[in-house]
């Protein structure tokens, strides 16, 4: 398996966890309920950016962190300096005893690294030891939400560009080192074409791209020389920054070092724009190579880019090549988190059956969906139709299907046709059983999703919703558990008092 940006902290990484997750694994420990199992699932409540779906990727990460997950000594020594409110250890020496032996036991089912998702699927499915499957939330869902968020990011930006090359420059601006790295693999994987970040190229193989910064042309007195300087030290990487002065007498000095590189046997590459009024420059810019003879030589566009911007620009007939996407790509700049979430959704006491739980809350988005469930994806002529989630004892979908949103409507498949079930085995036991694919497959895995979502719901603005229905036996099971903690919550207020 290819590297991850995991390896840059060496070590044992289980303390990269919520206190609580290693409270309530004491708690079940200490009330017996170790063997007890449970289900949990990610997911996300909305789509990202006000679209109607996002692009799975992490696993990759996810699957690093589960091989090497243990409590080393230096973290139970840790862990026992910890205290409660009375100034006593908050762990028994017991339970770090327990957790020491701890190593992953669980099943482990999760959707392939760019697959299409919408809200309320999950990502992955974890079963196993209560304990154990409690205390793996806070890694999984940091793992997940950022590189899925910025994956469906790339993917929105690359489609504004339209089949233009878009290059990820994001490193500088990014929330620290593994938010760089981590950020560039899933750009790559939404459809970009290369990054700035080294490291980043190292770990993954991700093409590397980059020439000079304004302070190369500031470090001469002249910006004709300090072009001719770069050139002939680099000449088989000839693209320009033109704007450090003025834009159009930058493009007519790159002209005059892009004729001297000709006679060396290299070609002026590109010339860079990352201020100003990019469709005026790029225009202008345009004429002035062509009129040159430098039909060849690209124009690349930064300076703040976005799919809103690229798009607006592209509509009006920039003639920009190439793509530079920074800062509101890295951080995700509209919107900084997915907000997944990692929820109960079944337990199995020694030697009983599994039993449903759910999650009730006064806002109908946060109500939970019991079982152990699945996703199973139909599609129409190559199109894909809708979602149905279906709790894995079902074997088959129970029908008619229920719209998850509108539980009154249901969805008739039609010729649709089921296409693949999106939760495959990851871990059995805790061993892997599944090899992550290089880098390059998932991106065109990602490539292939997006391509056969409907384009209405890929639109950039104002995009229909993708469907997703629920099987009718997942259905009736959370309208049944709705109404039994309804009852128990009923009964509770009329014991204490409340109105």
């Amino acid at each position: 398996m290819a590297r991850s940006s995991l390896a840059l902290y060496g070590g044992s990484l289980s303390l990269l966890t919520d206190l609580y997750e290693l409270t309530m694994a004491y708690g079940y420990w200490k009330n017996g309920m170790q063997d007890w199992e449970a289900a949990f699932h990610v997911t996300f409540r909305k789509n990202p950016f006000g679209g109607s779906y996002a692009l799975a990727c992490g696993l990759h990460s996810v699957i690093e962190y589960l091989e090497q997950f243990e409590f080393r000594r230096d973290d139970l020594d840790y862990l026992a300096t910890l205290q409660g409110n009375d100034g006593k250890p908050l762990f028994s020496e017991e339970f770090l005893h327990y957790l020491s032996g701890c190593r992953l036991t669980c099943d482990v089912d999760a959707v392939p690294e760019g697959t299409v998702v919408v809200a309320n699927e999950p990502l992955i499915r974890v079963c196993g030891p209560l304990p154990q499957a409690q205390l793996l939330e806070t890694a999984l869902l940091t793992l997940l939400n950022f590189q899925t968020l910025i994956a469906t990011k790339a993917a929105r930006v690359c489609q504004a560009a339209a089949g233009d090359p878009v290059l990820e420059f994001g490193l500088r601006r990014a929330q620290g080192i593994d938010g760089g790295v981590t950020e560039a693999r899933a750009a790559y994987v939404g459809g970009c074409f290369g990054t700035s970040n080294v490291l980043a190229g190292k770990l993954f193989g991700i093409p590397v791209r980059g020439t000079v910064a304004h302070s190369w042309i500031m470090a001469f007195d002249d910006e004709r020389e300090a072009f001719e300087k770069y050139a002939r030290a680099v000449p088989n990487n000839v693209i320009l920054l033109v704007d450090t002065y003025d834009s159009l007498v930058g493009v007519k000095h790159a002209i005059e070092v892009g004729r001297m590189i000709e006679s060396m046997g290299f070609r002026l590459a590109g010339i860079r724009l990352d201020s100003g009024d990019l469709l005026t420059l790029s225009r202008k810019a345009r004429q002035l190579l062509d009129e040159a003879g430098f039909q060849h030589t690209a124009i690349v566009g930064s300076s703040e880019l976005d799919e809103y911007v690229i798009s607006d620009l592209k509509r009006k007939g920039a003639p920009i090549n190439v793509w530079g996407v920074g800062t509101k790509l890295a951080v995700s700049y509209d919107q900084p988190a997915l907000g997944g979430v990692y929820k109960l959704a079944a337990v199995r006491k020694p030697g009983g059956e599994w039993e449903p739980r759910i999650k009730l809350s006064e806002e109908a988005i946060k109500i939970s969906h019991p079982g152990r469930m699945q996703v199973r994806r139909f599609a129409l002529n190559n199109t894909f139709a809708f979602d149905v989630l279906y709790d894995v004892d079902e074997g088959e979908p129970t029908r008619p299907f229920v719209d998850y949103h509108h539980p009154g409507i249901t969805i008739d498949p039609g010729d649709a046709h089921p296409v693949e079930d999106l939760l495959v085995p990851i871990f059995r036991a805790g061993k892997r059983v599944y090899d992550p694919p290089p880098l390059a497959q998932v991106r065109e895995r990602a490539q292939q999703q997006l391509h056969s979502l409907p384009e209405n719901t890929r639109r950039l603005h104002v995009p229909e919703p993708y469907r997703l229905a629920v099987s009718s036996r997942m259905q009736q099971v959370k309208e049944a558990q709705i109404r039994l903690q309804r009852q128990r919550v009923q009964a509770a207020r009329e014991r204490y008092g409340l109105s």
